[in-house]
């Protein structure tokens, strides 16, 4: 078993018509070892900027400190929030800082840039970015979240369809893996306000 898969992990961003959303499940595992059932993998920088990180549960916990340091440096410095772009290079940056001895991470950013488009980007554990248009994965469920949300994903959705699409995806997926799921948090973001829903699964 792969490193990055011992404590298990779904993340999911999407895009919609000026706004975004992104969702993970709740379990943390060691293994096929339930640990606890409420574990955040979704971390807000600001209002319009998220980033989700799947991989070691400890590796977790200790880039998202080191990134919210890095963030409320650049906030202190330029007086003004990062941008989603900024942030994505941020990270890059720091990961491929540390490659010969790697963060155990992959992440999801998404955030609502200028003029509120909807960004939203993902990276292996050394900082190689991937952009998308629609949809971003990440964590042991990638591959049948990859599926279910080729299968959902319609352009230019508003919130409250994105929230219904994004979940029927997660909690789909995470059906099909035995190391992610316990419901999900999802978190949908429009330029006026952050919505926050916890899923439940079919073990709750």
């Amino acid at each position: 078993m792969s490193i990055f898969e011992y404590n298990g992990s779904a993340v999911v961003a999407m895009v919609g018509k000026n706004c975004f959303a992104i969702a993970s499940d709740r379990r943390l595992g060691v293994q096929l070892q339930t640990i606890a059932t409420d574990f955040q993998r979704i971390s807000k920088i600001h209002d319009h900027l998220f980033i989700g990180l799947s991989g070691l549960a400890t590796d977790v916990q200790t880039l998202y400190q080191r990134l919210v340091f890095r963030h409320k440096l650049y906030q202190l410095r330029e007086e003004r929030d990062m941008k989603p772009e900024t942030f994505a290079s941020l990270v890059s940056a720091i990961l491929y800082e540390k490659r010969f001895g790697p963060f155990l991470c992959q992440p999801v950013i998404a955030g609502l840039g200028d003029d509120n488009k909807p960004f939203i980007c993902t990276m292996d554990s050394i900082g190689a970015k991937e952009l998308a248009k629609d949809f971003v994965v990440s964590g042991t469920a990638s591959e049948s979240l990859y599926g279910a949300c080729e299968a959902m994903f319609k352009p230019d959705m508003e919130a409250e369809e994105l929230f219904e699409t994004i979940s029927q995806a997660l909690l789909s997926s995470v059906d099909r893996d035995c190391l992610s799921g316990w419901g999900g948090h999802v978190y949908v973001v429009t330029p006026n306000e952050v919505k926050e829903r916890i899923l439940k699964g079919r073990m709750d």
